[in-house]
Order: structure tokens, then C-alpha cells, then sequence
């Protein structure tokens, strides 16, 4: 219990108080997430799904559909109930859907888990969650200590094993996946920003999801690491401030040549 209200509280401090960080207790150094970004997951290793039946991560990849990966433990006292709920808010929100336009899969860290911790937070997580083929679009993995570690690994994600406490220590994390099963964005913290989101599963899907509005809009804004968030980008706001002063002009210019062009008509 301690280890997980020690990281809860370490994610809140701002970044001006650094230096208390590095005073940290020896068993959470190292527990941190090396971004890999660019690099692809392996699609191969098995999973257990919460029906018991043996899965191939890459088949619940779904062309096109980007990919959200949440691993936590099922069992987990503090830390992973708030990050699991935090991304059920936030997919909540989003007018995007699980099954529809993206998938979630959220994996166990703890390869002592079995189906039936994992039916038990999908059946409390889901039934929070009013979308149709919610059921098909977010899934919640098992699996042994080598698919565990290999994707953990794969994406940077490093926790440890406390016996004393009998807890994983870990980083509040999630992290977006291309179709293709490449890492496209990290998004940390113990709660998430619809925007972010939204706009890191338009990355992560390379711009095929949402419609033309929204990715209008989502071209305006890029990834900010200083501050884990989302920040509008000027020149491509004029760009589009641009294109739109364009328009709105050749409207005007029909309109008055059209206006023209009947005045001389009726003379």
C-alpha cells in the first residue's frame, strides 16, 4: 500500500520539485517508462482472454483501428483501480468508441492473475460503459511471466515485484498503438484529457479516424512532453486560417460576379 500511495504522490509533485524525487526509496528506482516510440510491439506473444481462452496479441489488432494498451493487475490495492478508471472515464467522453473505432486492451502484470480477476474488472468496467460492441472493442488480458515481460519491455513499461508488500510497483501509464502495432504516444498520470486522448488515437491511427472537422482541428495541435499534453501549433493554425480566408474570399468573389453578371443581364 505504501509503494502505490508513494507513487501517486510522486505524480502529483510538480516538476520544480525534482530534486525530492531523487531522495525516492531505493525499491522505486529504475520503475520508470522508457518511451520507445517508433519502435513495433511484438503481435506474437499469447495472452489469456477473460473467457479463459488463448489469445495471439495481434489478433485483437483490427485494421485501421488504433490501439490503446493499459497494463495493470487486477488485484492491484490502489494504483491500477485508478488508472483503470481513469481510462474508463475518458473513453466515457469520448465520442469515439471501443469496438467501433478503437480497441483497449488493458494486461496483467502479475502472471499469478487468472480469468477470473479478469472477468471481474470487465464486468465492473464495462458495465459503466454505455456503447455498443463495447464488449468486442476492450479487452482484458492474462498471461504468463515471458508475454508479460516481452511486451512490458517492448514498450519501455518497467515495474518490479515488492514481496515485502506483496505489490507491483509501476508508473501510471497507458500507451497508444498504430494498427500496424507500432508505439505512437504516452499519455501518463492518474487521470486523462478527452483532447489528449483524442488526439493521440488520431496519431496513433495516422489520421483515418474521426471526420473532416476533427481532424481539422486535431492538425492544429502536437504532443508537448515538457508538459504531457496536447498545444496548439501556430503555423499550422495559419494554415488553415489561411484556407479558410481563402474560401470565405473566393465566396465573396462569386458572389459578387455572379451579382455582377446579372446586372449586366438585365440591361
Amino acid at each position: 500500500m505504501f509503494v502505490c500511495v508513494f507513487l501517486i504522490f510522486t505524480l502529483l509533485i510538480p516538476a520544480a520539485n525534482a530534486q525530492l524525487n531523487q531522495a525516492r526509496p531505493e525499491l522505486t528506482q529504475g520503475v520508470e517508462v522508457e518511451e520507445k516510440l517508433g519502435e513495433k510491439i511484438p503481435l506474437d506473444l499469447k495472452f489469456v482472454d477473460a473467457d479463459g481462452d488463448s489469445v495471439l496479441l495481434g489478433d485483437l489488432f483490427v485494421d485501421g483501428k488504433p490501439v490503446l494498451l493499459n497494463p495493470l493487475y487486477y488485484d492491484c490495492p490502489v494504483l491500477c483501480g485508478v488508472v483503470v478508471d481513469a481510462v474508463l472515464a475518458v473513453v466515457d467522453e469520448l465520442v469515439w468508441s471501443p469496438g467501433e473505432d478503437y480497441t483497449v486492451i488493458s494486461y496483467s502484470i502479475d502472471p499469478t492473475e487468472t480469468p477470473v480477476q479478469a472477468t471481474q474488472t470487465r464486468t465492473r468496467i464495462l458495465s459503466q460503459l454505455e456503447r455498443p460492441d463495447v464488449q468486442n472493442g476492450w479487452h482484458f488480458l492474462t498471461g504468463n511471466e515471458s508475454s508479460i515481460r516481452k511486451l512490458a519491455d517492448a514498450t519501455g513499461f518497467a515495474y518490479r515485484y515488492d514481496e515485502l508488500s506483496g505489490e507491483y510497483i509501476h508508473i501510471a501509464s497507458i500507451q497508444l498503438i498504430s494498427p500496424e502495432g507500432v508505439i505512437t504516444r504516452y499519455l501518463y498520470g492518474l487521470e486523462f484529457r478527452e483532447f489528449d486522448l483524442r488526439n493521440a488515437l488520431y496519431e496513433a491511427a495516422d489520421g483515418t479516424i474521426g471526420n473532416t472537422m476533427e481532424k481539422l482541428l486535431l492538425y492544429c495541435f502536437t504532443y508537448d512532453p515538457s508538459s504531457n499534453s496536447y498545444v496548439p501549433v501556430a503555423i499550422n493554425i495559419m494554415k488553415i486560417g489561411g484556407l479558410v480566408t481563402l474560401i470565405f474570399l473566393g465566396i465573396f468573389l462569386a458572389f459578387l460576379w455572379g451579382r455582377e453578371k446579372a446586372l449586366k443581364s438585365s440591361f
